[in-house]
């Protein structure tokens, strides 16, 4: 039986995990008293555990040899890692060796350099937006998850805390379809409960611990800023009939194109079984869809952890379904159901 039937992490996910593991556990080695005795040995050691765990960390993510650049940059990356992870004394123990400090600054500004000439050719590619081309510009440099993960996370500080007001995200040809008007209300009462259990916890755990009560600060008031920004994001971001297919978003949680090919019907009648079959993508969240497209070609869902079953329906629910299914039944031409 493989890993993904029985929910097992994916073999890229499993081998990140090792290796940052890997690492971490060298950097708390060469922190030990052992160590500070041997500063020579401990400082070859962590950098080639360092490099070795990353470099069959990548092995396991990429299927067949890995490619030289992808070679360099590992090890660039184990350089960094291990002159800015590595204590003092071992951080001057590699650096007194010409060359090896020679290797590891070779290896870096060979990563800078060809990164930046990838750069400059990703910026100027005429077919892509803006955006694409600079994702691509900084994927030649930074690992394109570091990317994802910093747009992420600048996409909804954004909304949260500098977009009030305004119309909502509607490229050119398409027409939007709201469903925020049955999930703000929910969010909007869950938010305010997150508020004030966020002030009973600083107020319970101050009187123990000052350092406690600072993280909690921290960790709450960051995902309260989360939260103001999803809840924002459902207006912001509606459902879009394009002249290709449905662009189905829910905020920042799910954005997903559906071509009109791939949809072999719509249901606006279901049962609770066809909601939470394994197959079925509910992007309704917190309330109950009223409709699903069924599809003929499944869309590939691939969670954080481990592979999913493709998806072969979507359901979803707009504040006024009306328009949106005449439209979709004009477009498909064929009955809805």
């Amino acid at each position: 039986m493989s890993s993904h039937a029985i929910g097992l992490p994916s073999k890229s996910v499993l081998a990140t995990v090792i290796s940052l593991i890997t690492v971490l556990l060298a950097g708390l080695a060469v922190r030990t008293p052992l160590a500070a005795a041997f500063p020579l040995a401990a400082s070859l050691l962590f950098l080639w555990v360092v490099a070795d765990s990353m470099m069959l960390g990548m092995m396991a993510r990429t299927e067949g040899l890995p490619s030289r650049r992808a070679v360099v940059a590992v090890l660039a990356a184990a350089s960094i890692t291990v002159s800015l992870g590595a204590p003092t004394a071992i951080r001057e123990t590699l650096w007194s060796m010409p060359l090896l400090a020679l290797a590891m600054t070779a290896l870096v500004s060979a990563h800078i350099g060809c990164g930046a000439l990838r750069m400059r050719r990703a910026l100027k590619t005429p077919e892509k937006t803006t955006k694409e081309r600079w994702f691509a510009a900084l994927s030649s440099v930074l690992p394109p998850m570091l990317i994802r993960l910093a747009i992420a996370e600048l996409t909804i500080l954004h909304m949260a805390l500098l977009r009030w007001g305004g119309p909502a995200d509607v490229p050119a040809h398409a027409r939007a379809f709201s469903y925020h008007k049955h999930l703000t209300p929910m969010c909007s009462a869950l938010l305010v409960l997150s508020g004030i259990e966020i002030m009973v916890y600083h107020l319970l755990i101050g009187h123990w611990s000052r350092v406690g009560a600072i993280v909690l600060f921290v960790l709450s008031d960051v995902g309260f800023i989360y939260m103001i920004g999803i809840i924002k994001s459902f207006r912001y971001r509606p459902v879009l009939f394009t002249p290709d297919g449905v662009q189905l978003r829910t905020g920042l949680l799910i954005d997903r194109f559906i071509p009109f090919d791939s949809i072999a019907a719509v249901e606006t009648g279901f049962s609770g079984e066809r909601v939470r079959d394994p197959g079925t993508l509910n992007a309704a969240l917190m309330a109950w869809p009223n409709i699903i497209l069924r599809l003929n070609v499944p869309l590939e869902h691939r969670s954080i952890l481990r592979k999913r079953a493709p998806t072969t329906s979507v359901a979803f629910r707009l504040d006024e379904p009306g328009p949106f299914l005449r439209l979709l039944h004009w477009r498909l031409g064929h009955p809805l159901r």
